[in-house]
């Protein structure tokens, strides 16, 4: 949790003596236990007593803790108590609901609930089409989840992935004027799941599928394909092959290699990689090794195997390699990596073939550190925001379900996807590109224009758009 000076910052609520020189007691306090006040605010005072809140920078709760028990040994002091600033900020949760009309008097109550809005129903349940115009439909997006695989914490429930789809919701709203409403679900039965997302189905324009752990992932998206006539996309997947896509076009550019030429090499078998293996393949690059902890995934291997492994083995690894992850990396134009901190080493880079590009993507600790990186390779990308080129799905969903909505699409195919990589990719001018800057940022409001606009193209194109013309939104 970021403070003022890059730290993990807290407030202390002090309440003490009204007494010339107390607080420059506490800071003082502050001071000896290496502190760094960010600022000081009265809360309350009386002419015995006063209240202060007093944000600090520390190293982490801990250090927090310790302070806060250094603070109270001054006579006179009560800590009230000590507060995230960040945990502030969540107080009741991030996102609310507004009324686009007013309700201030007798005849707009009348209009937009009963008896007026029966007329709105009848002319619905005439025609089930309807509602794409006259609710919120239109504009609405269910991002549902089960809490099993949030990133960078894992499997830890429902209630605790709250928060972060909220932040998703969020960003749908800030970046693409969308309305996304978060759905935490207290089951990891994937029937369960498909059944729960089908009923509710009626109420959305599209479904964003967040944080499922594979293989259930891609047994509850496939199926939710097959079932609902509105797109279904799980972020974690296609999302993330959409932005490398995006990043690895630039790449290619730099180092003057063409897609169908290179030879590819990625860590990891789960969501994430198995989405990334997927659009690759669709986009002509022929020569890819999947390696997971038990190395190089290849036809006829028995060990730690699922549906989705055997499917990679008979689509990639044309050359039945057997070999570790280190190995594989041997003439590899390209690293791709969605799996586990510290897995290669940067003399491991030195295998690789002339301008190496390297994808490292695990959060928030790379596959390698683009310090140990930087002497092996040409162009080196990360999941992170404090490292350049840092590839975050933000670049993508926001569009992505724009364009969708705004000509109803019935699905979200692999022409939309790879409309939306190439408008990423399109945000980078020829002058503007440069081996630190392959991918846009996500604060390039033009970013969800563009992509919203490719991606309705695509759709119209692929005939999966129920509306040929115009669109809802300004974006």
């Amino acid at each position: 949790m970021l403070g003022v000076g890059g730290g993990y910052s807290v407030t202390i609520r002090a309440e003490y003596p009204n007494q010339t020189g107390m607080l420059g007691r506490i800071a003082s306090a502050i001071g000896e236990v290496g502190g760094d006040i960010g600022a000081v605010d009265i809360v309350r005072q009386s002419r015995e007593r006063i209240t202060r809140d007093i944000t600090v920078v520390v190293q982490d709760s801990g250090h927090a803790q310790a302070m806060a028990s250094h603070i109270k040994t001054i006579p006179g002091v009560k800590i009230l108590r000590v507060s995230d600033r960040i945990l502030l900020l969540h107080l009741g949760g991030k996102i609310e609901v507004h009324s686009k009309v007013p309700v201030t008097d007798r005849a707009t109550l009348s209009s937009v609930y009963t008896p007026g809005v029966a007329h709105v129903c009848a002319a619905i349940a005439e025609d089930v089409a309807a509602a794409w115009n006259l609710t919120v439909k239109r504009n609405s997006v269910a991002v549902v989840t089960d809490g099993s695989a949030v990133l960078g914490l894992g499997d830890i429930g429902p209630e605790a992935a709250l928060p972060v789809m909220e932040g998703k919701a969020m960003i749908f709203k800030d970046f693409a004027g969308i309305d996304a409403w978060p759905l935490c679900l207290s089951t990891r039965d994937p029937n369960e799941i498909v059944a729960v997302v089908k009923a509710i189905a009626p109420g959305f324009g599209g479904i964003n599928l967040e944080d499922i752990a594979a293989p259930r992932c891609f047994e509850v998206e496939e199926r939710l394909r097959q079932d609902l006539d509105i797109p279904v996309f799980h972020d974690d997947q296609h999302g993330t092959a959409v932005v490398v896509l995006s990043g690895l076009l630039n790449s290619l550019k730099l180092v003057g290699k063409e897609l169908q030429d290179i030879k590819m090499v990625i860590s990891g078998a789960g969501a994430a990689a198995t989405a990334c293996a997927r659009l690759f393949l669709s986009q002509g690059i022929k020569d890819i090794i999947l390696c997971d902890r038990s190395g190089a995934i290849f036809q006829g291997r028995k060990k730690n195997m699922n549906p989705t492994k055997e499917w990679l083995a008979q689509n990639t690894n044309h050359s039945g390699f057997k070999g570790t992850l280190v190995e594989a990396l041997e003439g590899a134009d390209v690293f791709l990596g969605v799996s586990a901190p510290r897995l290669l080493k940067g003399k491991d880079l030195q295998k690789m073939s002339r301008d190496p590009i390297v994808f490292a993507l695990a959060n928030p600790i790379p596959e390698i550190m683009p310090e140990e990186a930087a002497p092996y390779v040409r162009v080196m990308a990360t999941g992170r925001s404090d490292y350049p080129n840092q590839v975050n799905n933000a670049l993508c969903f926001p569009g992505i379900f724009r364009g969708a909505l705004d000509v109803q699409a019935r699905e979200i195919n692999s022409e939309m996807k790879l409309g939306a990589a190439q408008a990423i990719a399109s945000m980078v001018g020829k002058n503007e590109l440069h081996e630190e800057y392959i991918i846009p940022s996500i604060f390039n409001r033009g970013v969800v224009r563009a992509v919203a606009r490719e991606v309705a193209r695509a759709a119209k194109r692929t005939g999966v758009a129920r509306r040929l013309r115009g669109s809802h939104s300004g974006y």
